[in-house]
């Protein structure tokens, strides 16, 4: 059973950095494809950005293009993604997820396990 715990939400000023993290426990990280997804309030999931399973490629939705970054350690099950100069717009609840091929990133329908989420919150 795949575990995935997130951490790292939280309050931030506009134009400031925050990390988020997902754990993964009882599982095989290194065989899963890895995504950010975020949630806004009134608003559909939307994809943030995907690596794959070696970190050799990334892949990014063009609204965080140059300001997030998303990486993992296959060594500590955990994925990050690096949120820098945020902006109001990028308050939301944010999904990490997993699947097992680094296919059809955006598609949130094709992700086979999910964090709980945690709430990013960026005051202007």
């Amino acid at each position: 059973q795949v575990h995935l715990v997130q951490s790292g939400g939280g309050l931030v000023q506009t134009g400031n950095s925050l990390t988020l993290s997902c754990a993964c426990s009882a599982c095989t990280f290194r065989v899963y494809a890895m995504g950010w997804f975020r949630q806004a309030p009134g608003k559909d999931r939307e994809f943030v950005a995907a690596i794959s399973e070696t970190s050799s490629t990334t892949v990014y939705a063009d609204s965080v293009k140059g300001r997030f970054t998303i990486s993992r350690d296959n060594a500590k099950s955990t994925l990050y993604l690096q949120l820098a100069t945020v902006a109001p717009e990028d308050t939301a609840v944010y999904y990490c997820a997993a699947k097992h091929t680094f296919t059809y990133l955006s598609d949130d329908e094709s992700y086979n396990y999910w964090g709980r989420g945690t709430q990013v919150t960026v005051s202007s």
